[in-house]
């Protein structure tokens, strides 16, 4: 748990937001370490005096965060190997007229398919069947030209979920993730004690109701209802707790950004990976994502590094501060800094020593250091560049994992004694002097020497 002055503050943020952005109510919670560590609440579920306070288990909307449970849902369907990412939509759903994106491309919001549906605002109108949606489904830009968010692309995507399971859509969020993961207050239509979907009058305090309905089609793009508590649990998931539903490598692969939210005159900071938003906060990576349907704000924000975690719920059209979430995961984090792990002596394998220490890249030096899993990284002795990790290939040599050489190979060249000469990283010669003449250095080495 948390220490009562830091609960204290959070709380008074909470109470703060609720004011200040005029929230009929607002649920928010801190996620560290897998559990729900601090909650609050502020406000009735009504929006008046005197009705009934919400809490951590009251329902609300979480509008397009049921994007995320439904690109879970994908993914696992590639991890069966019952699709692939790069497969045209028409292998799997013949009936539309988009069946050449693929499901990379819908996952990412890069597939260029319209934003919204042709007929009424389908937020809040009652959805159709698929067909209804099919017959109109069209594109505004070029697949792969740009990002272009598509709540129509999520439909599709939930059609694919059911179609490729012969159960719904929500079924199956429901026996494969929600059930396994102790989510018993998500469903896709609210169930008591829920909040109320609420307009707020832009110049008075008075209220409107706002329409809740079944998406039908479009449901998998904003249906599910869900509690702080429940939301806290996946916003443990995409911090790596999975509990053996997704693996930590197919999570990473969902969070790697793919298609970057440009927009013009402001920095990059927005991109989305496979389902999830993700955020860069000068150098921070976050991963989750907001929500939004008449009535209702969600947002579900992840440090991917350290796991911790925020949610906020709130039943408002409008209204909630941009950056409330972000604010309360960042009050959090200064009040309860992390305690670095005990380092502890590791067990690297006796032919790495041989590998490790100063390797030069023309005149620039690079460290080589062994990791407790019998891996390498490779990175600048000084400064920023560039900087991977590499794991065995099981050929003798080794693969990059992330950064310029991800996927790149790392070969070890040896003397005719065995002893190393030097290493050949994707045609990049790196030897232990600076252009050691010794070492088949591209191009050669200038016999004059240094001078």
């Amino acid at each position: 748990m948390i220490r009562p002055s830091t609960a204290t503050d959070l709380a008074r943020l909470v109470a703060e937001e609720q004011a200040g952005s005029r929230l009929p109510s607002v649920a928010a919670g801190i996620v560290r370490d897998g559990e729900l560590v601090w909650s609050a609440a502020r406000g009735s579920i009504d929006g008046r005096e005197g009705g009934r306070d919400a809490d951590e288990h009251t329902q609300y909307r979480m509008g397009s965060i049921t994007k995320t449970f439904v690109a879970v849902a994908v993914m696992r369907l590639r991890d069966e190997g019952r699709l692939d990412l790069t497969d045209p939509l028409d292998k799997h759903l013949p009936d539309t007229t988009i069946g050449d994106v693929t499901i990379a491309q819908l996952l990412s919001h890069g597939a260029g398919v319209q934003a919204e549906t042709d007929g009424p605002w389908w937020e809040r109108t009652a959805g159709g069947p698929w067909r209804s949606l099919s017959s109109q489904l069209g594109r505004r830009h070029p697949a792969g030209e740009r990002f272009h968010y598509t709540n129509v692309g999520f439909g599709v995507l939930g059609e694919l979920v059911g179609r490729l399971h012969g159960r719904s859509w929500s079924k199956v969020i429901a026996e494969e993730l929600l059930e396994p993961l102790g989510m018993d207050r998500t469903t896709s239509r609210p169930v008591a004690p829920h909040a109320h979907g609420l307009a707020v009058h832009p110049f008075a305090d008075v209220v409107l109701a706002e329409p809740e309905h079944d998406g039908g089609a479009m449901a998998p793009a904003g249906q599910l209802w869900t509690t702080v508590r429940d939301l806290a649990r996946w916003a443990a998931f995409l911090g790596g707790r999975t509990d053996g539903l997704l693996s930590a490598g197919t999570l990473a692969e969902m969070c790697r950004p793919l298609v970057v939210v440009d927009v013009p005159g402001a920095p990059w900071t927005d991109a989305h990976g496979l389902g999830v938003q993700l955020w860069n906060d000068d150098g921070r990576r976050f991963t989750g994502h907001g929500g939004s349907m008449p009535g209702f704000l969600a947002e579900v924000r992840v440090d991917v590094e350290t796991g911790d975690g925020v949610v906020v719920l709130t039943n408002t059209t409008t209204g909630l501060s941009r950056d409330f979430g972000s604010g309360l995961l960042d009050t959090f984090a200064a009040a309860e800094p992390r305690t670095p792990p005990v380092w502890r002596v590791g067990a690297v394998p006796p032919e790495l020593f041989e590998l490790v220490g100063h390797w030069y890249w023309g005149p620039r030096t690079f460290e080589l250091r062994a990791t407790d899993d019998g891996w390498l990284r490779l990175g600048p002795a000084n400064g920023g560049g560039r900087t991977s990790r590499f794991r065995p290939d099981g050929d003798g040599g080794w693969v990059g994992l992330d950064g310029y050489y991800a996927g790149e190979p790392l070969r070890v060249v040896r003397h005719p004694d065995g002893s190393v000469r030097h290493l050949d990283l994707a045609s990049f010669v790196f030897t232990r002097t600076p252009y050691d003449p010794s070492a088949d250095v591209p191009g050669g080495v200038d016999t004059a020497g240094w001078h």
